[in-house]
């Protein structure tokens, strides 16, 4: 059995593992085994423990194994295992991070329960600051990080709410944003503001005309912003949608029309009249 318990027991500090300062170990009913916490667990044992089930735990203060409660029953000792305590999730810590228990989310939250609140459809506690903005996707916490695929729910780790909605962990989200990535793995909605960028590629295309040959092409495009499908002029470093002025767009149905056969508004084109040139998704 791997002891992830430290070995100076004297300060308060000193008492727990990597993951939490406590002063008990957690005595596992799947395996009869004592380990400080589920993480140190289930890094060890070819399953994982079950939080729900635990009954016991052993004081390391002075050892004894009992049901759990928040301070050692041992007349000798009395020690408190951990100045949070939640009796429905088996969670005790000595670190004050702000910790509550959520109904709604069925397990302890950190960051203060004023800052938060729990939304029913998206099944998990948000920041007040977003109770009126955030876009409810049902079940959302229900998934895994789509850039690590670990379970969001039940993660430690704190996630990130780009403007589409859909969870990521906040330090996958900046490893993405690092490597240049800059829209949601999920729906390929932009997940932070692209406005300097856009007005960037706005120069760059009024800089570099296209030849005269493709000067009035125009096709469709399906914005992943704003989710609209619209008709724009053809050029090689970009489509700009024109909803929204994103150019987070993909080519739509049909092929290249020419400026002569679209009448005076480009807007109601027929997509049946298509130009020689090279047509299609790309």
């Amino acid at each position: 059995m791997a002891d992830k318990t430290r070995s100076n027991i004297g300060e308060s500090s000193d008492f727990g593992c990597d993951h939490y300062r406590r002063k008990c170990k957690l005595v596992s009913p799947c395996c009869k085994t004592n380990y400080v916490c589920r993480f140190c667990h289930d890094e060890v044992e070819s399953h994982p423990l079950d939080r729900a089930n635990i009954s016991r735990v052993e004081c390391l203060a002075c050892g004894t194994e009992q049901p759990i409660a928040s301070t050692c029953t041992s007349a000798s000792c009395g020690v408190i295992f951990g100045r949070y305590f939640c009796s429905i999730c088996k969670l005790f810590d000595d670190e004050d991070k702000g910790q509550y228990h959520c109904d709604g989310c069925g397990l302890c939250r950190v960051g203060e329960r004023d800052k938060f609140f729990h939304c029913s459809i998206c099944d998990l506690c948000l920041p007040k600051s977003i109770r009126d903005s955030h876009k409810c996707i049902e079940k959302m916490s229900q998934a895994n990080c789509p850039v690590c695929l670990e379970d969001i729910h039940t993660s430690r780790m704190v996630s990130h709410v780009p403007p589409c909605g859909h969870l990521i962990h906040r330090p996958c989200f900046n490893d993405l944003i690092k490597a240049g990535f800059y829209t949601c793995p999920i729906c390929a909605t932009s997940m932070i503001d692209m406005h300097e960028l856009w007005q960037s590629l706005d120069e760059e295309i009024e800089e570099t005309p296209m030849p005269s040959e493709y000067g009035d092409l125009y096709c469709n495009i399906l914005c992943r912003d704003c989710h609209e499908e619209c008709l724009t002029q053809f050029h090689v470093l970009g489509h700009k949608c024109s909803k929204c002025g994103s150019y987070n767009t993909v080519r739509s149905k049909g092929g290249l029309c020419r400026r002569q056969a679209l009448g005076s508004d480009v807007g109601e084109s027929d997509d049946e009249t298509t130009a020689g040139a090279a047509g299609g998704e790309q």
